[in-house]
């Protein structure tokens, strides 16, 4: 993987090669093996007399840091095409660029190189825009054509590369990290007050927005074109949920024919590299899957790595182990007891914005951990997604029944007011824990697939600064569900909350965690389970084989016997997690202290301390359970102290 970022100053003001020179410093972490930078030559140009700019030096510039993965002598970027009139900085894999470069070399393109970047560039040159419909893998760049002075920028389909960009009357920048955008002066750090009521309903921020105001995600599946007045964005690609029937046993066994082909297929081609290659394994369905289908392709042990915890309750090693057995592959496993300030510390410099999701920490580690011994790392991300392999949606389509079963009034009046005042007693067994549920009932589905993915309940509207409530005017962060929930192209009910998962939950959580997490590391992941030509099969599956009754994962699972034991593919859901509940209790509680309640503490600022005070207390009475809450508290004032100054 790569660093990229760049800059174009519309009002035809010279390139600073020492700002490019900061951009590349933030990023090189991403790419520590070689670095790059390139500024376009000075023209005039009379139909576009903002893009004038000093003889000699240009107005817009490219920065590339590079981690060496194919291709190891003669891939350097910033790359260009024969007569310099492309360059393109580039973050990501093009699996199929072999069979691209044989097409466009059959068209009369000639190469330099043998890595995927050129292809790209040739794939341009004879396609224009629509040469990303073309490329199959994970990627971020931007490309600059000189003839047309325009500045062009792809992100991949399902948003595995993160792309960032600000742009104002005078400039636009663009980053693979925000901190590369921070680096220029005039960038304000001003906070997004609507991405903060979101991260703290949703404990991430959703695409398109930043915590930041000005600087915003490019969709997954978007284009951006930078020209002489401004910026235009096109979505080039979008998942479907074909309505389909239910199918017989003798088509299940079809399905399963078809998945494991096309899945064996999405690991085969991320197999290729110079550099040494393995597997997370957690012990879990979708990585176990994984592992299996690598142990088939090629003849070596394949390179996996496990960590393990102290605690029991977390700790998914013997499940590992299973799979380390069956295929004899090379494991490598640590047992890890994290510091957890010292974790809070690093990830709040390389997340860049708020980020609660607690399974970041052990990601960092087993990225650590994986880099040991390889510098590309096979995950199982996108299973759940795929199959619907959480909880939570067996538990709406439970919901949706009932709420179809009660007439509106009772919803609305008698089930909405008891579920105001059912106890949150998170101190009971799971099944007298029925306020979820209750207020699920009372809303309508999206509204009630939102409330199941957020968090801080009735205290949403209470968390924040009292003068921040004012300014929000009611603003509501689940109306990006509706709008994904409206626009999924399906009339099922699971497909569309799969759908709004994919917009929001799958990537800018999921995958922002496992790519900066991975990329601290200078470690290449990539997910064979999100190749999109996987993604869009499985889309057309019916989703009675995806959810059979309470049974997650239904047909993955049937595909999957001859290859996952009985123990891993019939466990319950794990998860990825740490004992972030006695952190807050113990290693944790004097940090939290002394941060968040502090005189001039960032959170003082912008939430309301007194409700933070009430739920510190009753968590640590033990009589609550508050550790979600309490960590995105605490995230959020170390990152608020990291990047809410100019330093």
């Amino acid at each position: 993987m790569c660093g990229i970022s760049g800059i174009v100053n519309y009002n035809g003001q010279p390139v600073d090669i020492s700002m490019l020179r900061m951009m590349a410093e933030t990023l090189n972490h991403r790419g520590p093996d070689d670095e790059g930078y390139y500024v376009n030559r000075a023209h005039a140009h009379p139909q576009t007399p903002k893009w004038k700019s000093t003889p000699g030096k240009g107005n817009t510039g490219l920065v590339h840091t590079r981690l060496s993965i194919i291709d190891l002598s003669s891939g350097h970027q910033p790359m260009t095409n024969e007569d310099e009139t492309l360059w393109i900085t580039f973050n990501g894999e093009i699996y199929n660029f072999l069979d691209l470069k044989k097409e466009l070399s059959s068209k009369g393109h000639r190469f330099r190189t043998n890595c995927d970047t050129e292809v790209i560039i040739h794939a341009y040159e004879e396609w224009g825009k629509e040469c990303v419909k073309k490329l199959r893998g994970m990627f971020a760049f931007a490309l600059w054509d000189e003839k047309n002075q325009t500045l062009f920028l792809a992100r991949d389909r399902l948003g595995i590369k993160p792309l960032y960009y600000y742009s104002d009357p005078s400039k636009f920048l663009f980053a693979s990290e925000i901190k590369a955008i921070l680096q220029h002066p005039q960038i304000p750090r001003e906070l997004n007050q609507e991405a903060l009521k979101d991260y703290f309903s949703l404990l991430y921020i959703p695409a398109p927005k930043s915590i930041f105001k000005g600087i915003y995600k490019l969709l997954p599946g978007y284009t951006l074109t930078v020209h002489s007045h401004g910026i235009t964005l096109n979505q080039y690609w979008d998942l479907d949920f074909h309505e389909t029937s239910p199918c017989s046993i003798r088509e299940e066994s079809q399905w399963c024919e078809k998945i494991l082909a096309k899945l064996k297929e999405a690991v085969s081609i991320r197999l290729i590299s110079e550099v040494p290659l393995g597997a997370f394994l957690s012990g879990g369905v979708d990585s176990s899957a994984v592992v299996a289908l690598m142990s088939s392709l090629i003849t070596k042990p394949v390179q996996t790595t496990s960590i393990g915890f102290h605690e029991q309750k977390f700790n998914e090693l013997p499940f590992a182990h299973l799979i380390v057995n069956r295929y004899n592959t090379d494991h490598y496993e640590m047992n890890i007891s994290p510091d957890a300030v010292e974790a809070l510390e690093k990830l709040t410099w390389y997340f860049d914005e708020p980020f609660a999701d607690s399974s970041a920490i052990p990601t960092y580690y087993v990225s650590w951990a994986a880099r040991q011994k390889v510098t590309v790392a096979l995950s199982g991300d996108g299973g759940d997604e795929n199959f619907a392999g959480y909880r939570r949606y067996y538990f709406d389509r439970l919901e949706n029944q009932v709420r179809s079963l009660l007439p509106a009034c009772l919803k609305k009046n008698f089930i909405g007011t008891l579920a105001k005042i059912y106890p949150k007693a998170d101190w009971l067994p799971q099944v007298f824990r029925a306020k979820t549920l209750l207020t699920n009932l009372s809303l309508d589905p999206v509204e009630g697939f939102y409330n199941s993915m957020s968090w801080f309940g009735q205290l949403k509207e209470t968390i924040l600064h009292s003068d921040l409530r004012k300014e929000l005017n009611g603003y509501n962060p689940s109306h990006l569900f509706h709008e994904y929930y409206e626009s999924a192209n399906t009339d099922d009910p699971l497909s569309k909350i799969q759908y709004i998962d994919f917009k929001t939950y799958l990537v800018d959580d999921i995958l922002t965690k496992v790519d900066r997490a991975s990329m601290a590391h200078a470690l290449e992941v990539r997910v064979p389970l999100l190749d999109h030509e996987f993604v869009e099969l499985v889309a057309t599956m019916p989703s009675t084989l995806k959810l059979k009754g309470k049974e997650p994962k239904y047909l993955f699972k049937k595909a999957l016997k001859p290859l996952v034991p009985d123990e891993i593919l019939h466990r319950g859901k794990m998860g990825f997690s740490i004992p972030i509940s006695s952190w807050l209790r113990t290693d944790l509680k004097k940090i939290f202290e002394d941060s968040v309640f502090r005189k001039n503490s960032v959170s003082k600022r912008y939430l309301d301390i007194n409700t933070v005070a009430n739920l510190w207390k009753s968590h640590q009475s033990g009589l609550r359970e508050y550790s979600t809450e309490l960590w995105s508290i605490l995230f959020f004032e170390f990152w608020g102290k990291n990047w809410l100054n100019n330093e």
